[in-house]
């Protein structure tokens, strides 16, 4: 076994706090825009380019070995731990929160996209500290590591490990030949997205501000949002369908969506994970209207509809905006929640969850399994897109299913343990 190339790590954690440093300069003019003290961001900003410029001093002569997988992963995990453990100071020292333990809480949830927060209320917070808990969430989206991935041929090799480590699929579809163009090229849709959205926001019934929020976290799935009632504080059917929308996207494999804006749509209308998941979200819709049809939750069938849609997708695609006092829906919409959150959007969203690639192969082994019952020589390959999977990535999906099966049954174990009920548990977990 060969020893750690922590050098090559060093390097990929001075480079992030640069960018994080250079990304928190515009949280900085808008706290200046809206006459807010500049201190906490001036602070944290020398942390992150102090901090950036000692590891990048420590990792300069990087060794000559290649990085292994190990070192990407490694690197992917120390990212998002530094990342939080400095973009806490803000909430620290703007007097947001108080305790450290809360203020590492709600940075790390951003950057990961869990969408979970310590703040009970958010619409007395200062501006720049709600385009913060946003930005971590937009940058934690695809992954603020690939565009580190885009900035690797500067400084050397190694892009091929991080991009693996930080990105999530069966396969990755390699349709450039360098892993840092197609990095770029990635975050060159997300950008565009996310500026698409914002326009499109703007024009109903939110501010300018409102509209960034929004977008930022509606692109990456995150959830937060600038109001106490999410989206719900709009009233606004335009504004509903427009996220929906965009929660949609957010939670298609990225690669895919750039073929389809390029030329080529029948790249994401072939996939057969696309299809899996566009059809689950819909059976989901239809069997959620119709339900709350019959409960009459809403006066009109558009309304009924329209909430189905949201409520269905904010938890298909992990995003957790809400417009609905959907515990008022009764235990069926809960399983049915319940399955949205557990399996989620496709490899290479910016969804959280199993992956809907991995619940297809989960169910296609499952079925191969059964039919080996009946037919014990019978040869039954698990296929994705027309290709066959080996037997070794078939049994990582695998393992990766009971490990996060598992995941959820500790945690939920452990929250119940706190006087939680047994579907908040769950859906916590």
């Amino acid at each position: 076994m060969h020893s750690i190339n922590f050098r090559f790590i060093s390097r990929i954690l001075g480079m992030m706090c640069f960018v994080e440093g250079a990304m928190m300069l515009i949280v900085l003019m808008v706290a200046l825009l809206y006459q807010e003290s500049p201190t906490p961001w001036i602070i944290t900003i020398g942390v992150f380019f102090f901090v950036g410029a000692l590891l990048l001093h420590q990792g300069y002569k990087l060794h000559k070995k290649r990085a292994s997988r190990r070192e990407g992963m490694l690197a992917v995990t120390s990212v998002w731990l530094l990342l939080s453990a400095i973009g806490m100071l803000p909430f620290l020292l703007t007097g947001a929160l108080t305790s450290p333990l809360d203020a590492f809480f709600e940075t790390i949830s951003g950057f990961t996209t869990t969408g979970a927060t310590i703040f009970a209320k958010v619409e007395g917070l200062p501006h720049s500290v709600l385009l913060w808990r946003s930005l971590t969430q937009w940058q934690g989206g695809v992954g603020i590591v690939v565009f580190t991935v885009a900035l690797l041929p500067i400084f050397g090799g190694g892009a091929s490990q991080i991009y693996n480590a930080e990105t999530t699929g069966i396969t990755h579809d390699r349709f450039l030949p360098r892993i840092s163009d197609v990095a770029k090229r990635l975050w060159a849709i997300y950008l565009a997205e996310t500026v698409v959205l914002t326009l499109l926001l703007w024009v109903g019934p939110m501010n300018l501000f409102d509209a960034v929020c929004h977008a930022l976290t509606c692109i990456s799935t995150g959830g937060y949002s600038t109001r106490d009632e999410s989206v719900a504080a709009f009233d606004s059917i335009y504004t509903e369908y427009i996220l929906a929308l965009f929660m949609y996207i957010g939670s298609l494999n990225l690669t895919l969506v750039y073929f389809a804006v390029t030329g080529k749509p029948m790249r994401l209308f072939k996939d057969e994970e696309t299809r899996f998941f566009s059809i689950f979200i819909l059976g989901a819709t239809v069997i959620t209207t119709i339900w709350i049809s019959l409960q009459g939750e809403y006066p009109t069938m558009e309304g009924n509809i329209r909430h189905a849609l949201f409520e269905v997708l904010t938890l298909g695609s992990s995003t957790g905006y809400s417009t609905a006092e959907i515990t008022l829906w009764g235990p069926f919409f809960w399983m049915i929640a319940l399955l949205l959150m557990f399996v989620n959007g496709c490899a290479g969203s910016t969804s959280g969850g199993l992956k809907s690639s991995r619940f297809l192969v989960l169910i296609k082994n499952l079925y191969n399994e059964f039919k080996k019952q009946i037919h014990p020589h019978l040869l039954t390959p698990v296929l994705m897109n027309g290709r066959q999977l080996s037997v070794s990535v078939v049994h990582q999906i695998l393992a990766f299913c009971v490990l996060y099966v598992s995941l959820i049954f500790v945690g939920s174990m452990l929250l119940m343990l706190d006087n939680n009920g047994f579907v908040s548990s769950i859906s916590i977990a």
